[in-house]
Formats: structure tokens, sequence, C-alpha cells
């Protein structure tokens, strides 16, 4: 085993679970949730996450570093489209097809008015496919908002808002500034 001390299986979602929302990412980090076994926890994406998610009052402190950490998630749940270390940290289409059924579980045992933000294309993808819709009809940009038909049972329209994925690459070349991130969240709770 490269890394005896690494958590190394399937990072289940962390947080509340009847959250207001469920944030998904894209995959653990080799060197973040698959060391800690928490989503976003140990690596560069979770910094800006845990620092916007505490300064909208869903988290409990501003940093993450390991499962043990004493973090508390309220009104907040949060999952990953893949979720185990992919290859190259590049998940594949066949990846999030295998993975797909566990976000389908995740969303439906959500009420409708959970909103959903989905950070990055792939997560963005994983979502409406889990929901069995089309992509063509919800295209990803960042700050969008797109209103899903109601699930089975009703309960009115999900929202499903989509960000750049809070990655290094991302944040580094100012793709995503944290000002644009916390947009986005000022966003979900507005509406």
């Amino acid at each position: 085993m490269r890394h005896p001390g690494y958590f190394c299986h399937p990072v289940p979602a962390f947080g509340d679970e009847n959250p207001r929302l469920l944030i998904v990412g894209l995959a653990p980090g080799l060197h973040g949730a698959n060391r800690s076994g928490r989503p976003f926890t140990g690596d560069h994406a979770g910094v800006l996450l845990y620092e916007t998610l505490h300064a909208f009052g869903y988290a409990s402190r501003p940093v993450s570093v390991a499962a043990d950490d004493g973090l508390v998630l309220s009104g907040c749940r949060i999952s990953n489209a893949v979720k185990c270390v992919p290859p190259e940290n590049k998940p594949e289409t066949d990846e999030i097809r295998r993975c797909n059924r566990y976000l389908k579980e995740e969303l439906a045992a959500l009420p409708a008015t959970t909103a959903v933000l989905a950070l990055g294309l792939v997560a963005h993808k994983a979502v409406l496919l889990a929901l069995g819709l089309k992509q063509g009809d919800h295209p990803f940009a960042h700050g969008a908002l797109h209103l899903l038909p109601s699930p089975p049972g009703g309960g009115g329209a999900r929202r499903l808002y989509d960000s750049y994925h809070c990655s290094r690459y991302n944040t580094q070349t100012r793709r995503l500034t944290p000002e644009m991130f916390r947009a986005v969240f000022q966003r979900i709770q507005e509406e």
C-alpha cells in the first residue's frame, strides 16, 4: 500500500442529515479526502469551501484538516460525484456512471426543497444524470440557477446552482475568486 495511514476507501458524504443545501464535488483528492476520509478535508480545494461555509453559517469553523477535528456542518451536506480517488485525479465517464447510483440515492432521500450546488461541470452532469434529466436542457455556467422538475411525490421544483470548482487550479488562475464563490452562496441564501 502506497499510503498506509490514509483512509483509502469510498469517501462518504459529510454533514447534516437533513440539509437545506447539498454540495456535490468531483471526487476525493488523493492527499485530501482519500487521506482524511471526509470530503474536501486536508486539500487545497477545501480551503475556500470551508472558509465560505463558515462565513455563511454552514460550518462551525473555517478550516477542515482532519475527520476528527470537531468541525460540524449545519444545514449543509457535502458529497462527491465519484466516491473513490480516481486514477490521475481525473474520473473517467464509466467511473462517474458506476458511482451515480449513490448520488441518485442521496438526492432521492432529500426533500425537494434542498438546494443543490454543483462544483464544476462533472458534478453538474452527475447531478442531472442522477435525476434522469437531459444535460442539454440545463447547461453548466458559473453562477447559474436551474429550476428542475419536482421529484416523484412533488414538493416543488429543485434548485440546482452551478459554480466553478474550488480547485487549486481554478483559484490560482483566478477563474474562481473568493468573491465569485461567495456570490453563489449569497444567491443560494437569498432564494
